[in-house]
């Protein structure tokens, strides 16, 4: 059994400091249970005494005659305390601080909140909060919450889960389901996760007979491989999961001095590593639930990524196939056989996909359940949407179709269908209950079908929670561009001819050697950016040239940066044509070594057309990674211009993700920027790699570090 059943169907619930005033935080959780009709043993627990909402009120935990399992403490916080000691005593298994005033208070309310924690996890007891909402077990009425949305809507049994960290949230979204006719199996707000956390409860519920879809709300996550697992483990079963991450991490400005960091500071990186464990991340509550209400209601995700749209309206058709493309799904033409069918059946319409059975289709005896056949058996299609514009609003004149959609459903279970139309009640619950999800609006539909699509294929290609690699040699130095190149080199990364010249004569004989034209820049630790203080020149061509070079390299450097430490000047043959982009890893605090690659050069951050994947990447992982950038089309010719080496910057890619992962701790990120990819081959032009060190860290409210500039350099 999960640790975490007992929260959820405990035997003997016991409210410590409940209340007899049942508007109060104390005395709505007993109202709710006995409202709900919860059927299993509840105590209430009042240091008065006498009598609370009908119960008798006990003055201590302690003092209730039989085991209690579960506890539900909104004591105020000077009282916590004592009141979690009690209930360790009494062996209750699992405890719920709905009281605020911890963590999110400040310094003082942390360190109890800390205490309390340490206290429950010696006595194995699990604790949701402080500063929780509470939970509900719909099918069984534990509304163990104080939740007011309660008073004006109760939420419906079904088989979606919802865990939040954020109270408010979670009741918005369950309000906003149970207006809709959504139902759900259970409901948990985790606030200030002292130590149950969202992912341990979609672990928890990936294993729940009673759900079959998952909503999740994160401000913030404390475990990424937890999260990891407990995504990865919902997905095996072929739960989808749904997710809402809001806020975004201060990381972008304070990650490291590079591009990496600062491009991994918003959240590419949590919607990378949703897609590597099968989730989809909503946009807003209102994509969440359009998400779960398809994948419940077709009680299936699609099998694939076609899709066949029948309307009455050339203009629904056409914004469908608009949001088609945008999302992944393929609309390929009607097969000969459905051309043939569909012309056979309604001569006056053009038989394409989308087909427009224009409005003479009423003229045609069951015309439009004839054409869904047609879309269904000769179309071929993963899923068919069709609009049917306000036909469901006449119950009696629909009443003729439902017998025939019932047989298609029947007949054509592995295919997934959508209607999209205004529709009556009484209409829409009868389609439903045949597995097939009605929407008012296309654009929402086709949203949501290629949600369902997108978490099909995630689950198909889940990427397993990362593992530590056997360490390599320690790092040498690599405080350089010099010293980073030449360890990476070591690892597999493509170089060019380079040497390190401390004086202009010395340049000139390496320049010499190379070939020209070549390219001298600054070498110091303690300049990252060497185009920012003038420290780059480029396409020197006499030797004359380079000294020149070499000198004013070395007097803007002194000037710019007066402390910086000067190792000489590099110079690099001068190389032109294919496409630059930026390669890189950085440390995520939640989810350890990403790795990167966009388009490059000194433009990367204003287009921020990158792509994250977690590291080590294998070739596929890292073709899909390349796959995944907007410009991609440029390494693949682009207007007249020959294609490059693809497979060079796959192998370097990977190169680069093996040796972060072999050199766990000692990185904290990587910036190759650029890495030209030619026609033949790949080069890397600069390296930075920041060292991972040893560091104190700032946690926030919910437990999850924070990194700040300091800790990052």
């Amino acid at each position: 059994m999960h640790p975490l059943d007992a929260f959820f169907n405990p035997a003997a619930l016991a409210l410590v400091g409940a209340s007899s005033d049942p508007e109060r935080i104390g005395g709505r959780p007993l109202r709710f249970l006995q409202e709900a009709g919860f059927g299993r043993p509840v105590y209430a627990v009042n240091k008065s005494g006498g009598e609370v909402q009908g119960l008798r009120a006990w003055t201590s935990v302690l003092d209730i005659p039989g085991p209690v399992d579960h506890a539900i403490v909104c004591v105020p916080v000077p009282g916590v305390r004592a009141a979690v000691e009690d209930c360790i005593r009494k062996g209750v298994r699992c405890i719920q601080v709905l009281t605020a005033g911890f963590a999110e208070a400040g310094p003082e309310g942390r360190a109890l909140q800390d205490e309390i924690a340490e206290r429950c996890r010696r006595a194995g007891v699990r604790l949701v909060g402080p500063n929780s909402l509470g939970l509900l077990n719909v099918h069984t009425g534990l509304h163990a919450t104080f939740s007011t949305l309660l008073d004006g809507a109760k939420p419906r049994p079904g088989a979606i889960a919802l865990a939040t960290q954020s109270g408010a949230f979670g009741s918005c979204a369950y309000g906003m389901a149970t207006l809709r006719g959504l139902g759900f199996s259970k409901i948990v707000a985790t606030g200030n996760e002292a130590d149950v956390d969202v992912a341990e409860c979609i672990e928890y519920f990936a294993g729940d007979p009673a759900t079959r879809v998952v909503l999740a709300a994160l401000e913030s996550c404390r475990d990424g491989n937890r999260l990891r697992r407990a995504l990865v483990a919902a997905a095996r079963v072929g739960k989808p999961v749904i997710v809402m991450k809001v806020g975004r991490t201060d990381l972008g400005a304070s990650a490291a001095s590079t591009h990496t960091g600062t491009l991994a500071g918003d959240d590419a990186v949590y919607d990378a590593v949703f897609a590597e464990c099968g989730a989809w991340r909503a946009q807003s509550i209102e994509e969440m639930l359009d998400v779960a209400y398809l994948c419940v209601t077709a009680r299936m995700l699609p099998r694939g990524d076609t899709l066949g749209v029948i309307t009455g309206s050339g203009g629904i058709g056409v914004l469908v196939a608009d949001h088609a493309g945008e999302l992944g799904l393929a609309m390929p033409p009607l097969p000969p056989a459905a051309v043939a069918a569909t012309q056979k059946l309604l001569p006056f319409a053009v038989a394409a996909n989308p087909l427009d059975m224009t409005a003479q289709v009423t003229s045609v005896q069951d015309g439009i359940a004839r054409s869904l056949e047609v879309m269904l058996r000769e179309g071929g299609y993963d899923s068919v949407l069709a609009y049917l514009a306000h036909a469901g609003l006449s119950p009696r004149r629909f009443e003729a179709v439902l017998p025939a959609l019932e047989t298609l459903r029947r007949h054509h279970p592995e295919r997934l269908l959508l209607l999209v139309m205004l529709s009556a009640p009484e209409v829409t619950t009868r389609l439903e209950a045949m597995g097939i999800p009605v929407f008012a609006d296309p654009s929402r539909a086709a949203k949501a079908l290629g949600a369902a699509a997108a978490l099909r294929r995630r689950q198909a290609n889940l990427v397993e929670p990362v593992r530590a690699s056997a360490a390599w040699a320690p790092l040498p130095d690599v405080s350089t561009e010099h010293g980073a190149k030449r360890v990476l080199e070591a690892a597999g990364l493509p170089m060019l001819p380079e040497t390190l010249c401390t004086s202009s004569d010395e340049a000139a004989a390496a320049a010499q050697a190379i070939g020209f034209p070549v390219v001298a820049k600054i070498v110091s630790p303690d300049i990252v950016h060497k185009t920012e203080v003038g420290g780059v020149v480029l396409d020197l061509r006499t030797a004359a040239a380079v000294r020149s070079a070499f000198d004013q390299l070395m007097t803007r450097a002194s000037q710019a940066a007066p402390h910086a430490r000067l190792h000489g000047v590099l110079v690099a043959p001068m190389v032109s044509g294919g496409v630059e982009v930026i390669a890189g890893i950085h440390r995520d605090p939640t989810f350890g070594l990403m790795a990167m690659v966009g388009i490059g050069g000194t433009a990367v951050e204003l287009y921020r057309d990158v792509a994250f994947a977690s590291a080590p990447l294998d070739r596929g992982r890292a073709q899909a990674l390349v796959d995944r950038l907007r410009a991609s089309a440029r390494l693949r010719g682009w207007r007249g211009t020959p294609p490059c080496d693809e497979a060079a910057l796959v192998d370097a890619l990977c190169a680069l993700s093996r040796f972060a992962a072999g050199h766990g701790d000692e990185i904290q990120s990587i910036d190759i920027n650029p890495l030209l990819v030619r026609e033949q081959g790949a080069a890397c032009l600069d390296a930075v790699i920041v060292r991972q060190e040893a560091r104190p860290v700032s946690v926030d409210a919910h437990g999850a570090v924070r990194a700040t500039a300091e800790e990052a350099r």
